[in-house]
């Protein structure tokens, strides 16, 4: 199950979105790049076309001569979408070819790797490419959609198919809803054969292939389950010709719990930190739960709640936060100046606002980390600090007798009020 501050943070990005701001969502759950994928379905003996991950152009060459196919794909392995209708910042159109020899996987592999692919999911920052998959090309007879998630409303996790495969499945439901088929499982049943079976007829497959069809969505199950998965999407499953099994992954992304990182070491061990935000990387290291958002005011906040009341109080003053910041329950000294470090990595950033609740944490001790932080970085713009709970006259005594520019507050209104003050004409 996912954290109360990763289901928080989901309405959180569902709030900032609806009011039409961009945000830059912290990683909550381990994304794996497609050669991985394939790696894990391959071990529950689901099939999948026969490839081999590279990181050079020369293993990319032995690579395709060791698969021993004419026809094969070679795919820039990047963490986002539409890498197929992507582009290169060297120039070179689309993250996925069609390749008829090894010299040909040599020479694309080198316009690809340690080079960005820009997508409509990645902005024209794009995403680095440290790795390509080439891969047998196989003839599929129809291609259909198959994923795994968890249902947050019903709490049970849910399979969603759909006969129209190998696009983008929004499309597929907005032009054609009812394509689209939603199966429950109830997690003391398990899945049951029978709706392995619905799953795979509602395939489109032909009758000739439902059998391996439901096998394999049984055997991706199993995966889901084993592995502590919050996504397995299959695009497209394809039905095929000239293989051993009638049915195979052609593409798969895989999601996985954060929180299961302890039990899933194997898995987590494929995490590519090339393809995340490095502010979000130094605030994961730190437990702290960080997002980026598109204001002017940085925003510390101890508990997930809390923090998103405190980005409500600023928008209800005129203000704009510039991230969401939960530090926790276990603030210190030392991951308040991480913090502090985070915010003002964000160059747009005219005042920070803390906002502290002293009931685990003191509020003394975040006192102290915050003179601390504000002196060791040489802090500039200004700061608004309500404190509240345990140790409040002592915390802001420390603030007080400080001599820095911290504006002490013990009420969240008159706070927020006077560090949009701050910020005004701004932004």
């Amino acid at each position: 199950m996912l954290s109360k501050a990763t289901t928080l943070k989901a309405g959180l990005r569902t709030r900032v979105l609806a009011s039409g701001q961009s945000v830059s969502r912290q990683r909550r759950m381990l994304s794996i790049h497609e050669f991985r994928s394939a790696e894990l379905l391959r071990k529950y003996k689901i099939g999948t076309p026969a490839g081999r991950a590279a990181t050079t152009p020369e293993e990319a060459y032995e690579a395709a001569k060791s698969l021993g196919h004419d026809k094969l794909v070679i795919k820039a392995q990047a963490l986002t979408g539409g890498r197929g209708k992507g582009h290169f910042d060297t120039g070179l159109k689309s993250g996925v070819h069609m390749i008829e020899s090894a010299e040909q996987a040599r020479d694309l592999s080198s316009q690809m790797l340690q080079h960005t692919l820009i997508t409509k999911q990645t902005g024209a920052k794009g995403k680095p490419v440290s790795a390509v998959y080439v891969v047998e090309r196989v003839d599929a007879k129809h291609e259909a959609y198959l994923s795994f998630l968890m249902d947050r409303q019903t709490k049970r996790s849910m399979i969603i198919c759909s006969p129209e495969g190998g696009m983008n499945i929004e499309e597929v439901a907005k032009r054609n809803p009812d394509a689209i088929k939603k199966f429950y499982i109830t997690e003391s049943e398990g899945l049951q054969p029978e709706t392995a079976r619905q799953v795979a007829q509602n395939l489109g497959f032909s009758s000739e292939a439902e059998s391996d069809a439901a096998d394999a969505v049984t055997k991706m199950y199993k995966i889901f389950k084993d592995k502590d998965a919050t996504q397995i999407e299959i695009n497209p499953f394809s039905e095929v010709v000239g293989q051993d099994t009638k049915v195979m992954c052609m593409d798969a992304k895989f999601g996985f719990d954060d929180n299961a990182a302890f039990r899933q070491e194997e898995v987590f061990s494929w995490r590519d930190l090339s393809q995340e935000d490095p502010d979000e990387v130094i605030a994961k290291k730190y437990d702290l739960n960080f997002v980026k958002l598109q204001g002017n005011i940085g925003c510390l906040v101890n508990g997930a709640g809390l923090a998103m009341a405190t980005m409500d109080v600023i928008k209800l003053y005129g203000g704009d936060p510039a991230n969401f910041l939960d530090c926790g329950g276990g603030a210190t000294p030392e991951t308040i100046e991480i913090a502090f470090k985070l915010i003002l990595s964000n160059k747009k950033v005219d005042a920070i606002f803390v906002n502290i609740f002293g009931g685990i944490v003191r509020c003394d001790y975040v006192a102290e980390g915050l003179v601390a932080a504000t002196k060791n970085l040489a802090v500039s713009v200004p700061i608004v600090a309500r404190l509240q709970g345990t140790n409040l006259e002592e915390g802001q005594r420390i603030i007080k007798e400080s001599g820095l520019k911290i504006y002490s507050f013990d009420e969240l209104d008159p706070a927020a009020q006077k560090v949009v003050e701050l910020t005004e004409g701004k932004n």
